[in-house]
């Protein structure tokens, strides 16, 4: 068992399907998971806040001869689609029709074009914004709780979806993470932070969303993309309920790299050991 946990500037969510790949993809590279090619596929558990995912090693043939991990594989928390089709008034841009459903964190789902969006890197800054207003809309009008952890309440992160840009993808996204609290009297707070994969739990609630409406079906691919142009791989294994909510098992591949290593440590002395928040470019 291997305890994680992934911290925001904003909240610590129930979890977080890139950081699954990530930690997946370290553990063989550095020999802290030992894999070799032919060995039989390693599987493991880890404890993202209160709920279990599991992860395993898709089929030994994603390891190269070198050792190294070219694809993960992990099967999340049940997935449910909670409000389909609803539509809420967004102030400054009036009627949005959105999509709540759950994949590890509350999402609100709403289409990127009726804003002239493509979803690409030059405009980050409108996602934001427009993700962030429709955040704070949607966990105004529709309210909700996970009926199995009431304290997984509340739309938590939005998603915009779109047409995918490349011809291997089904459908394209771009998930805002909220770094602080938005305040509609002052624009300046209109913003958050762009994840820069495809998400992993935005794509589990997507795949729930779009089953809901019949648009997915079981045992299917769907390949989600990003915003950088990288793919998450989908899938829907089974069904189960989640209190009152039809629900669906997802799992999801995707692929990391490492970049580096830290070591975080507190000093004794340290006049801020719980840490600090300023308003810069958080």
């Amino acid at each position: 068992m291997t305890y994680t946990h992934i911290l925001y500037h904003a909240n610590c969510p129930d979890g977080f399907g890139a950081a699954w790949a990530a930690w997946k993809k370290l553990g063989p590279d550095i020999n802290y998971i030992p894999v070799h090619p032919g060995d039989p596929a390693p599987e493991l558990s880890a404890d993202a806040e209160v709920l279990m995912v599991d992860v395993a090693y898709p089929r030994t043939r994603h390891i190269e001869l070198s050792g190294k991990v070219k694809s993960v594989t992990f099967q999340n928390v049940p997935a449910f689609a909670a409000y389909l089709d609803r539509k809420i008034e967004v102030p400054h841009l009036g009627a949005v029709t959105v999509d709540v459903a759950y994949g590890g964190m509350f999402y609100v789902i709403a289409e990127a074009a009726p804003f002239g969006l493509r979803l690409t890197p030059d405009e980050g800054r409108d996602i934001v914004r427009i993700s962030e207003m429709i955040k704070a809309a949607a966990q105004e009008q529709l309210p909700v709780v996970h009926p199995e952890q009431p304290g997984f309440a509340g739309v938590t992160i939005a998603e915009l979806s779109g047409p995918a840009s490349r011809p291997d993808a089904h459908l394209k996204n771009a998930v805002t993470v909220s770094t602080g609290k938005l305040d509609w009297d002052r624009p300046a707070t209109w913003t958050g932070a762009i994840d820069r994969s495809p998400c992993g739990t935005g794509t589990c609630a997507k795949m729930a969303a779009l089953y809901a409406k019949g648009r997915l079906k079981l045992n299917e691919d769907f390949r989600h993309e990003g915003i950088l142009g990288t793919v998450f791989t989908g899938r829907l294994i089974g069904e189960t309920k989640v209190g009152q909510y039809p629900a669906v098992i997802p799992t999801l591949a995707g692929q990391a790299w490492i970049t580096g290593f830290s070591s975080y440590v507190v000093d004794p002395d340290d006049p801020f050991p719980d840490g600090f928040t300023v308003g810069d470019i958080w």
